[in-house]
């Protein structure tokens, strides 16, 4: 299906409806905003790759899609999708519930194919289990629209934006994740060691490591103003005890 066909606009149209529907009760972190924004970027590094790359074959219909509905299954927020969907489409396995929305919503069944394939593959829990899968759908399978999606849905967890997302994802959802240790603010900065500074390494285009280098060296800042502060805070409790022993 052609990006600029009338065709693709009413189906596109749809589908950010129904993103907008399925999403609409989810926190900040990853409401339709985040959606958006990821959109937003793969069309920057959409655009960016078919300059540096033009004999590459890139999919404009399938970026959007993928970009579009990257987050549908998602299994952190599946118990909301089933109560603002419908009971059919609530009802689907995540691996298979883009590709059906699509069909319903009149795109071909090859373009919803791929694009489920893609939806499936973005996630960087799904990469960590196993990388060499992405690899290959990207490298042997021709799933190259699959590397702009994944790295414009990581830039969104990283600089600026992706600080204010860890935070938001924190207070809304991280007593859920916590296996030991307390409900606290530096879980966050934990996860930025954990996850988001290893992310620039793992982007699959030339445009999406250089804009993660920018965005990357931002989060290190903050974690470096973050530390600073909370040893300061450290140092006057300890302060404190100290004298407290002493009295």
């Amino acid at each position: 299906m052609d990006e600029t066909s009338p065709e693709f606009a009413t189906l596109y149209n749809a589908m950010s409806t129904f993103v907008n529907t399925c999403m609409s009760g989810h926190d900040p972190s990853h409401n339709p905003a985040h959606v958006h924004r990821v959109v937003s970027l793969a069309n920057k590094i959409l655009a960016s790759e078919q300059a540096l790359h033009p004999t590459k074959p890139f999919s404009g219909a399938v970026v959007k899609l993928a970009a579009l509905l990257h987050d549908i299954g998602d299994k952190k927020y599946l118990h909301s999708l089933a109560a603002d969907t419908d009971s059919e489409a609530a009802s689907l396995d995540p691996s298979t519930m883009v590709r059906h929305a699509l069909i319903k919503n009149g795109a071909p069944e090859d373009l919803a194919a791929r694009v489920q394939t893609i939806v499936s593959n973005v996630s960087y829990s799904t990469e960590i289990k196993d990388p060499g899968v992405v690899r290959r759908l990207i490298d042997e399978e021709g799933f190259i629209e699959l590397a702009v999606v994944q790295d414009a849905d990581r830039l969104d967890a990283i600089g600026a934006v992706g600080i204010g997302r860890t935070f938001t994802f924190l207070g809304a959802q991280g007593r859920k994740f916590l296996v030991d240790g307390q409900w606290d603010m530096n879980n966050s900065i934990e996860h930025f060691g954990d996850k988001l500074e290893l992310l620039e390494g793992m982007m699959k285009t030339g445009t999406g490591r250089e804009m993660a280098r920018v965005r990357t060296e931002r989060l290190k800042v903050f974690r470096g103003w973050w530390e600073e502060e909370m040893d300061m805070v450290s140092a006057v409790f300890s302060w404190i005890q100290e004298k407290n022993n002493l009295c």
